[in-house]
């Protein structure tokens, strides 16, 4: 008797874990969509913002900066959470702006950073041509042609044909939701969830 009730908890336990890990993803897919409602124009300057929770103005942004809102919207600051792992991990982070340092107001906001994070601190998913692959709440990186790379979240809904969940990105038109995932070369697909 005692046995099967262990089992039972055990069983309980990772059923819980399965579904809230779940619920998470769909919660950021959610949140990541209602970004589109917002009137973004693609504007990639350099801003200071505060720290933390530091946002560019709200009618600007680029492809980072729809990931950094749609976590920010479940409760995770990726400004402080890149920031902080980059001042602890300098040396793992790309050293393509010539840096020596951190910098609050940017380094969240570029892609490679990003990607580098999200490696070191999240699940590396493997990057397939099989849309079945992909699920509301992952992240995409792409390739854009040359050193240019692009980021988005997968989204619950599904392109007209119902092969594919949609992405949200901004890479020039604002923030938007389009049948993009495969229209460059995926270098990256990622998820994170912040643990306590």
């Amino acid at each position: 008797m005692r046995r099967r009730l262990i089992i039972f908890i055990f069983i309980g336990f990772i059923f819980s874990e399965t579904f809230a890990q779940t619920d998470f993803y769909n919660r950021l897919a959610d949140s990541t969509l209602t970004l589109t409602k917002q009137g973004v124009r693609y504007d990639p300057s350099y801003y200071s913002i505060d720290y933390p929770n530091g946002d560019v103005p709200c009618d600007r942004g680029v492809c980072t900066d729809v990931i950094i809102r749609a976590y920010r919207k479940v409760g995770t600051d990726l400004q402080k959470e890149v920031h902080e792992d980059m001042a602890a991990h300098f040396d793992q982070y790309p050293r393509m702006w010539g840096l020596s340092r951190t910098d609050k107001n940017i380094d969240h906001r570029r892609v490679p950073n990003l990607m580098t994070f999200f490696k070191r601190k999240g699940t590396v998913l493997k990057i397939t041509n099989d849309a079945k692959d992909y699920f509301p709440g992952d992240i995409v990186c792409w390739n854009l042609g040359g050193s240019a790379t692009h980021i988005g979240i997968v989204v619950k809904k599904k392109s007209f044909d119902g092969q594919r969940h949609l992405i949200v990105h901004n890479i020039g038109a604002g923030q938007v939701c389009e049948d993009c995932l495969f229209r460059f070369t995926i270098i990256g697909h990622y998820r994170y969830e912040k643990h306590p």
